[in-house]
């Protein structure tokens, strides 16, 4: 991909209870000159986003439809049950389904849990959002399951939650419009939910990284090859083994050794 080819933003979209914050900071970090756009949708909303190509990537809830999207799930959500304070079952740690038979269990039209049966008694009327069901809570009419990501997000003062291991769990996932290559920017935020580093990164920001790197390599060859031919040459002239048969300058070569010059000094007489 070219410089003129690379889009100038990215848009993602998510859902209620994904906090993307983290992975924005590190897309600004490492792609300072495209900028992200976040767009938020409901659950029910985001797949059709996504479809449409409103978005180039979303972080969705599952299931989504895999022939018309490419997902990757990234974690798994504790379910919880969003009670009063003042609350009998606040008196445990963990809550079973089993416990809240006789509770009037509000499900509202935005509902992310895939039940098979529903818990508990019906409420009359389904609320038409989580952050209604909240409100009924608070107000005494019945409890609320969710994932935890939700309770945090409508948290209240006077209500609580506790987990249920034996209820339904949502899956968060990375998800973007079915296509037979992965665009280069999709590829760069796979790389960021997947704490790749910068080098290690498909994308495009890994390739220039990548070709830095090969020169670097490059040039340190080159310059141990050249080494190694200058201490090649030096070795039949001016190297190591030429210094120790060259006599010092200043001095005469020895003949014998030191023996051999006592040997001189015992030889006969000069006449006189």
């Amino acid at each position: 991909m070219t410089g003129s080819d690379i889009p100038s933003s990215f848009r993602l979209a998510y859902v209620p209870g994904v906090t993307p914050t983290k992975w924005v900071r590190v897309w600004h970090e490492r792609l300072p000159d495209t900028s992200l756009e976040l767009v938020q949708a409901t659950a029910a909303e985001a797949p059709d986003l996504l479809a449409g190509r409103d978005a180039d990537a979303g972080l969705v809830r599952l299931p989504v439809d895999r022939d018309v999207l490419s997902a990757i799930p990234l974690y798994t959500e504790t379910t919880v049950v969003v009670i009063p304070k003042d609350h009998v079952v606040t008196a445990a740690e963990e809550v079973a389904l089993a416990e809240l038979a006789d509770e009037i269990v509000l499900h509202p039209l935005d509902d992310v849990l895939d039940w098979e049966t529903l818990p508990g008694r019906p409420a009359v009327e389904r609320p038409a959002t989580t952050a209604d069901a909240i409100e009924l809570v608070a107000a005494g009419i019945g409890v609320l399951l969710v994932p935890q990501s939700l309770a945090r997000l409508h948290h209240r003062k006077d209500l609580t939650y506790r987990p249920v291991p034996d209820a339904p769990e949502s899956r968060v996932a990375l998800s973007w419009p079915q296509a037979e290559e992965t665009p280069d920017l999709v590829e760069e935020f796979i790389g960021i939910v997947r704490g790749r580093t910068v080098n290690s990164t498909r994308g495009r920001a890994a390739a220039p990284a990548k070709a830095k790197e090969k020169a670097k390599d490059k040039a340190k060859d080159k310059a141990r090859s050249k080494r190694a031919g200058g201490g090649a040459g030096g070795g039949s002239g001016s190297g190591s083994g030429g210094a120790r048969n060259k006599p010092a300058a200043g001095r005469k070569p020895q003949s014998g050794g030191r023996a051999g010059g006592q040997s001189g000094k015992r030889g006969k007489p000069r006449g006189r």
